[in-house]
């Protein structure tokens, strides 16, 4: 209580000096009462207000803050002693506009001065005489000079009589847009609109041709009319190429004027400054002594009061412009204050209270320019979409500080949501510093330390132009950014660690990403890897491939002594067991112990078919360790190349049919691009079987004779059912061997029926060199045969692997915990064994764990044997087929259809015409995948085509070649630069899988250094657990809680990031089934036309059947008092139009859709 009375007798002391201070009247002026300002209420709102609040504790001024209806969360409020609503019921800007209430709330709260800040009121001359004839201050020009200034006609007549040059325009406000054109006519192009009663870009408009006058004459007048109250437009020449200079002029009541020198504003977009210099650089001290008396003899014209700008243009020959009088503070002001010490709003309220210039220490002789200072403008606006305003919420905000860095900001905090209503001014940051150059490298180190996440900010932009050349070297012009497009090569923020947690809070609102076949969790525990030593790993086959290229590498394959194993662990073994769902994060954490203990294989099977959705296979894995990628039908020069250049070295290229045309194709890409040819023949029936007659031992002959001879370096039987039986190993193993002694043979199999390590021990006795293993808890069933199996087989014998025993053991002990992190993709949650009815069905391994759990889930699971029938019958109607993707997907697509339908084999035959076949069906029958051995099934082709078209031939032979080149730009323009040669040939072979994944990863970030667990199944609440991003990088990340459901169908969820509270809010995407929401337009479908940005729909030019040429304006979309028109992207007719006027719109809502 003591402290507190001191404190008021302290205030109370200080009330008494301040008025003790009155100044001595200066000679030869007037002599004027001093009255001090005991509370200030500032008419605006946002980081001016707040501005003008700290100034106003320094003087111990009590402070009071007016806010709109939509302001209520504003910081600005807050910061003020008392704060007061106004506006109520009216629009958002209207309410900052409304002089009754602002007067009312002044004067029934005992204010003294009201300060306008910039923007809406600052400039109304009827605003500034409402407070004068309401007892209250006007912390600015008086109402007379805010009049003539704020009329930038009058303001004209004013230069042009003091003597300062104006560029040529309008002598008063036009009223049509007749007069426009008159204006025009005489001037000619380019001409500038401007708003008579406003600046900051609202309302202006240039025109370079006769055909673009009418558009943007409405435009600015309608942008002027919302920012102003007030429509009236002046019109004069455009000055192409000029510096925008201003001059910072302060007066006071007794006729003092002086300058604090210039600033230099040309760095502009849409005519808003958006970065600002003091002084200027460059300027020639004659051109600088002629601005600042230009601006001086002017004021002293006027009789200027209080603080103004006078602006000009200085064309490329030093010939200077008047252009207009701001008589306001400006939002620039701040580098100013910077260079010359002097706080200008302090000054502006000394000088309303009655004191001179002189008696606060300001004379022009102590004016002096201390270094440097640049002003950046952080909005939120994105540069790669036209600067439209972005809005939301800010999920993180870190500012950059330090040494000679001045932040100046309201919104700028964690939480703030941005609204569309206002302006998009997130943040000023001013550096100043003894030079140009020096202030620069100030202001990019503190932007690049900035992070704002949730909106979009122009930072990467004003990154890019502190970087500029021509920036750095001071000679900049208002044409910079526009002729200077790579500032808009923006590098992309990284954003991690946010999209990291919008990722696990979507997976614990809506669970995991991934369809989930049963309900069992996955382990708690991760899977320890084995001890792994330090320094690089022993050679292996692979740097005899670099070394000797794919010929000697073949020759070493056939002369090694021993049995070589390939491990299938991180490839087929998991599609076999676990749907193909193990990640790249549990195959990383393993590869290095694989590398430093299997060095003696032969290889390590990697995804086949594709780059995995343009994931980088990192060599670094197992650098020692031969890599073979699976290459289907699908094969292609450009693709085998940056495959190897990824690491890939062996290519087994197979086909489904066996169909040679396609395997040849795939052959001479392998090795047109270097790479190991490893060429596969697919494996079906029994050779040991004499009734087997349609694949015969001749048959795998005749077929590996054409292999050899179009030059495979390795032969392949890949057996995908785990159909060979250790007699037929023997034979055609041992067929193989006596007809190419020379050539490396390698066989691959699935051990479903339970025979796999007695078979393939069978064809290396044959003279098989390499079989394919799986690590033991990856093995057995579907999968490949146990990789210990065979090492502990051949052990001490003459085909011994060389492969230590017991690292096999610490391997499968890591994968046997990796393994429980899958449970519910297990194929052992509805398959509990391997089965010998294999030889009879031929269902491939991965196919057969597939149709188990497709069985299940559709509630054939007690008729499982009956789709395993049923597979039988239909690999007999299409011709018994060698089964391997995609054919044996179309065997299994007609299965089910089937045993759906209830069909034998031979209704469905009977019926054939009449049934509505599964695609995959009639398209193999229409030869999209080949031609099978023995030909297509008749009648059955017949009957189900009818008048279908046929491919006669190979297929893709006839399909037109593809632009990759056409395509990278596609994919540039779609997601950004950062576009590789991998996500190129991904997109050309699976387009849809790969921009679900670019989308996937662009909105939820590196989800690959999640462990598994927490990628499947979220962290549970109160859980701590690290993630590192990087080396170095780790992030520390607590779970705290999920909230109810909101008005918008989403849920907060809270975390702990590195000891500061995040959230993020989820869509509930359940929720949101029950509730209506505004469609959004499709990116994919062209005619599809979404809101650029958030906004209100202020005028609709079209309407449904309307005829619209490419780049006609559809609508006009109003935000942050801005107007966007948007156009039509292509020719075409308005199928809908989704959107009325006044409709308040999110980004990406669809508009209307043209056909």
């Amino acid at each position: 209580m003591l402290r507190f009375r001191t404190m008021c007798g302290g205030l109370k002391l200080l009330g008494i000096r301040r008025t003790s201070t009155a100044p001595a009247a200066s000679p030869n002026v007037r002599r004027l009462e001093y009255k001090p300002i005991k509370k200030v209420m500032v008419a605006n709102r946002g980081e001016i207000a707040i501005r003008v609040f700290r100034a106003c504790t320094e003087l111990g001024i009590r402070t009071v803050a007016v806010y709109s209806e939509q302001d209520t969360g504003q910081m600005h409020r807050q910061k003020a002693d008392e704060a007061y609503l106004i506006g109520r019921g009216l629009a958002p800007v209207q309410a900052y506009l409304h002089i009754p209430d602002i007067i009312k709330v002044a004067k029934e709260n005992n204010v003294d001065a009201i300060h306008p800040g910039y923007g809406f009121l600052s400039e109304r001359a009827d605003f500034a005489q409402a407070c004068q004839d309401a007892g209250v201050r006007f912390i600015g020009p008086s109402p007379e000079v805010v009049r003539k200034m704020g009329d930038k006609v009058e303001a004209r007549a004013i230069a042009i009589a003091a003597g300062v040059p104006v560029v040529p325009g309008t002598n008063a406000p036009i009223t049509s847009l007749h007069e426009a054109q008159e204006f025009s006519n005489i001037y000619g192009f380019p001409i500038i609109f401007k708003a008579a009663y406003g600046g900051g870009g609202r309302g202006m408009r240039v025109v370079h041709s006769y055909e673009d006058l009418e558009e943007n004459y409405t435009r600015a007048f309608s942008e002027a009319l919302a920012a102003f109250g007030n429509g009236a437009l002046f019109v004069e020449k455009f000055i192409e190429r000029p510096r925008h200079i201003e001059v910072q002029i302060l007066g006071d009541q007794y006729g003092n004027i002086l300058h604090l020198y210039e600033r230099d504003c040309s760095i502009q977009r849409r005519h808003q400054k958006v970065v600002e210099i003091a002084p200027a650089a460059h300027l020639d001290p004659q051109l600088r002594t002629r601005l600042t008396s230009d601006s001086v003899k002017l004021a002293k014209q006027v009789g200027y009061e209080n603080a103004g700008t006078v602006e000009f243009l200085v064309d490329k020959h030093g010939k200077h412009y008047f252009i207009e009088v701001n008589s306001r503070l400006q939002v620039e002001h701040t580098v100013t204050e910077e260079i010359t010490d002097v706080d200008l709003v302090h000054a502006q309220i000394h000088v309303t209270e009655g004191r001179s210039l002189p008696d606060l220490g300001l004379r022009q002789e102590n004016i002096r320019i201390n270094g440097c200072a640049i002003q950046c403008r952080v909005t939120t606006e994105d540069p790669a979409r036209s600067f439209q305003p972005d809005t939301g919420r800010i999920e993180v905000f870190r500012s950059g500080e330090g040494m000679g860095i001045r932040l100046d900001n309201a919104s700028a905090f964690q939480g703030a949501v941005i609204s569309p209503h206002y302006d998009s001014l997130l943040v000023k940051v001013i550096a100043h510093a003894k030079d140009h150059l020096t202030a620069a490298t100030k202001m990019s180190r503190a932007l690049a330390e900035f992070r704002v996440r949730g909106v979009k900010t122009n930072i990467p932009f004003l990154q890019n132009v502190l970087n500029n050349q021509q920036f750095l070297g001071g000679t900049v012009d208002t044409q910079f950014i526009d002729e200077n497009p790579e500032l808009f090569q923006l590098r992309p923020a990284q954003n991690r660690a946010q999209k990291l947690l919008y990722y696990l809070g979507h997976v614990m609102v809506n669970g995991p990403t991934t369809p989930i076949p049963v309900k069992a969790d996955p382990s708690s525990t991760d899977p320890i890897v084995p001890v792994v030593p330090i320094g690089p790993p022993p050679a292996g086959f692979r740097d005899i491939l670099l070394r000797e290229g794919p010929e000697g590498f073949a020759r070493a394959v056939r002369n090694h002594q021993g049995l070589l194993l390939m491990d299938t662990t991180f490839r087929d073994a998991h599609q076999s067991l676990l749907a193909t769902r193990v990640r790249t994060h549990d195959l990383k954490k393993i590869s290095p112990y694989v590398a430093h203990n299997f060095s003696k294989l032969f290889s390590i099977e990697n995804w086949g078919g594709r780059l995995t959705c343009g994931t980088e296979p990192d060599r670094n894995w197992a650098p020692s360790v031969a890599r073979p990628l699976e290459t289907l039908k699908r094969s292609w020069r450009q693709f085998c190349e940056v495959a190897k250049e990824n690491g890939m070295d062996v290519f087994r290229v197979f086909d489904s049919l066996n169909y040679l045309p396609n395997l040849l194709l795939g052959m001479e890409a392998v090795g047109s691009a270097g790479g190991v040819v490893e060429a596969a023949i697919s494996y079906t029936g029994d050779v040991a079987d004499p009734s087997r007659t349609k694949y015969s031992l001749q048959y795998y002959m005749d077929l590996a004779e054409e292999l050899v001879r179009a030059g495979t370096h390795i032969l392949c039987i890949k057996d995908m059912a785990g159909l060979l039986k250790p007699a037929a190993c023997t034979m055609l193993v041992g067929s193989l061997r006596d007809r190419f002694p020379d050539l490396p043979l390698h066989i691959h199999t699935h051990d479903t029926s339970g025979a796999g390590v007695a078979a393939m021990l069978a064809c290396a006795q044959a003279g098989a060199d390499v079989v394919d293993v799986a690590s033991d808890s990856m093995s057995g069933m579907t999968s490949q045969p146990s990789m210990g199996a065979l090492v502990a087989c051949t052990r001490g014998t003459p085909l011994d692997t060389g492969v230590p025993l017991e690292r096999v053991f610490d391997y499968s002990e890591y994968w046997e915990g990796a393994r429980g992190l899958y449970a519910a993709f297990d194929c052992t949650a509805t398959m509990k064994s391997g089965n010998s009815d294999v030889y009879e069905n031929e269902i491939p391994g991965g196919q057969y764990t597939n149709l188990h759990f497709q069985a299940h889930s559709m509630g054939l699971g007690s008729k499982f044997k009956e789709v395993k029938k049923a597979y039988v019958e239909a690999n007999q109607m299409l011709g018994d087929l060698i089964k391997v993707t995609p054919s044996s997907k179309i065997v299994g697509d007609l299965a089910q259809f089937m045993v759906q339908n209830g069909l034998s084999r031979a209704e469905a035959e009977a019926q054939a015409e009449e049934l509505s076949f599964p695609r995959s069906v009639v398209e193999f029958l229409q030869g999209y995948i080949g031609i099978p051995h023995g030909g297509f099934p008749e009648p059955l082709r017949s009957k189900v085509l009818k008048d279908l078209p046929r491919v006669e031939g190979r297929p893709g032979a006839s399909l037109p070649p593809l632009d990759l080149q056409a395509l990278e730009k596609e994919l540039i323009e779609r997601h950004g630069d950062d576009v590789t040669p991998e996500d190129v040939l991904s997109a050309a072979m699976y387009p849809d899988v790969f921009t679900q994944f670019k989308d996937f990863t662009s909105t939820f970030g590196p989800v690959d250094s999640l462990n598994t667990r927490l990628f499947l199944q979220g962290p549970k609440i109160a859980e701590e657990f690290e993630v590192e991003l990087e080396r170095g990088k780790t992030l520390h990340i607590k779970a705290l809680a999920v909230s109810d459901l909101n008005w918008a169908g989403q849920r907060q969820v809270f975390f702990e990031l590195n000891g500061q509270l995040r959230s993020i809010l989820v869509k509930d995407t359940q929720a949101m089934k029950e509730m209506h929401f505004h469609p959004k337009a499709l990116k994919d479908v062209k005619g599809q036309i979404g809101a650029p940005m958030p906004g209100k729909m202020i005028d609709i030019k079209v309407a449904a059947g309307d005829k619209v040429v490419k780049g006609q304006p559809l609508c006009v979309l109003s935000a942050m008092k801005m107007e966007t028109v948007v156009t039509s992207p292509m020719e075409g007719t308005v199928r809908k139009v989704h959107v009325t006027t006044d409709m308040t719109l999110e980004g990406d809502d669809l508009i209307l859709e043209i056909e």
